[in-house]
């Protein structure tokens, strides 16, 4: 995060409901975040709670990542590891009973191709029963802050205890993106097991070329796939230097909607809105007058560069300056002297603390203190004449 001096930036949060903005799309959920400036850009029933599939993975691999010791242990998968998931046709990285793999190799399975089988061994082998693994995904929920999230179960299969909104996995997705490892994972597009046996993909960067869609600015993300969450996507795009993450779940149409709504969605954005300057550095941004000073204004500067999100048809012009403090500066003014925000569409962008330190004399110690040589001077000649007028 960045900070400035003398900046307060205020929560510029600008919120696109589906009251304002009609998109057309088959997902029921779903929220859009700018990650660089942290601020909800659109969202719709993003605090419904709705069973989210495989999304659930990404909880998963938080408290996997954070109960690892050594991510390149090497581990051997059991038949325990597999029970269970042919009967629920869960999706599979394609492990095998008897394979050494290491706890990185398990989280590429779980991460890009979604692997139920690379879940159960992670569950395994770090908690030692489903039972205990789930507490800890819901312990980190609550540390999260997290409220309208349950688990119960690591893979996401649907369950009638586990739910989340679509907000609540935006915040999880953020956190885990923190994590290096999970940063790295997410983002790739294929991976070769350490022991060289297979390679593993990534779901959504199949089903993009796959299905043809067009989405260069794509980084990665998590898919998820059941009867009732319907088809769930958490995914992460930048571009022109604009970091997003978008979330969305319950889409029932047919083929891969949940990919086209993203697309939807992130064109929308990428076409409409860009990164805007609002003031630069050393800009004049106040004047103020001054009582019987040297000076008769002021100048204040801008003490930074500020830039935001804003739409395409913005204009810098239409921002408004709003000042709150002395209006006047004397000889004793100094400090912090008042604030001045920023509008745009009634919107308040940033504050500025305006501090006052310049040392400033009145008009007429201006006036002496310039020709104070040629009143010393006068001042001795006329002593003199005194002097010799009283020697008469």
């Amino acid at each position: 995060m960045k900070k400035f001096l003398f900046l307060t930036i205020c929560l510029f949060t600008f919120i696109l409901t589906a009251l304002s903005l009609e998109l057309s799309l088959d997902s029921q959920n779903v929220i859009l975040y700018n990650m660089d400036e942290n601020k909800v850009l659109y969202e719709k029933n993003s605090e419904e709670k709705v069973p989210i599939a495989s999304m659930t993975k990404i909880m998963t691999a938080i408290v996997a990542l954070e109960n690892i010791d050594d991510v390149n242990k090497v581990v051997v998968l059991t038949k325990n590891d597999f029970l269970g998931l042919v009967e629920a046709n869960a999706s599979v990285a394609g492990f095998k009973v008897g394979q050494r793999v290491s706890y990185l190799d398990l989280l590429y399975g779980l991460l890009l191709p979604s692997g139920a089988d690379a879940a159960q061994a992670l569950v395994n082998n770090i908690a030692g029963s489903r039972a205990k693994f789930v507490l800890l995904m819901n312990e980190k929920a609550q540390d999260l802050g997290l409220k309208n999230t349950h688990f119960e179960n690591e893979t996401g299969l649907d369950s009638p205890g586990a739910y989340s909104t679509v907000k609540d996995v935006l915040t999880m997705l953020l956190y885990a993106y923190q994590n290096p490892y999970f940063q790295t994972i997410i983002s790739s597009d294929k991976y070769m097991l350490s022991d060289h046996s297979m390679q593993v993909s990534s779901t959504i960067s199949n089903l993009v070329k796959k299905e043809k869609i067009e989405m260069p600015y794509l980084i990665g993300g998590k898919t998820g796939t059941t009867k009732k969450a319907g088809k769930c996507l958490a995914s992460l795009a930048i571009f022109d230097d604009v970091h997003y993450a978008l979330v969305s779940s319950a889409s029932f149409g047919d083929g891969y909607q949940n990919i086209r709504d993203a697309k939807t969605i992130y064109d929308y954005f990428m076409h409409n809105y860009k990164v805007q300057n609002i003031i630069t550095k050393n800009d004049l941004i106040l004047t103020l007058k001054t009582n019987n000073l040297s000076k008769e204004e002021i100048n204040f500067y801008a003490p930074f560069t500020l830039n935001k999100y804003l739409p395409n048809d913005f204009q810098k012009d239409n921002i408004v300056y709003d000042y709150e403090g002395i209006d006047i500066i004397d000889k004793k003014t100094k400090g912090k002297i008042g604030t001045l925000k920023l509008k745009y569409n009634d919107e308040e962008i940033v504050n500025i603390d305006i501090n006052y330190n310049e040392k400033l004399n009145y008009k007429y110690e201006e006036f002496f203190l310039k020709y104070k040589y040629y009143f010393l001077s006068l001042i001795i000649i006329l002593g003199l004449f005194v002097f010799k007028k009283t020697i008469k």
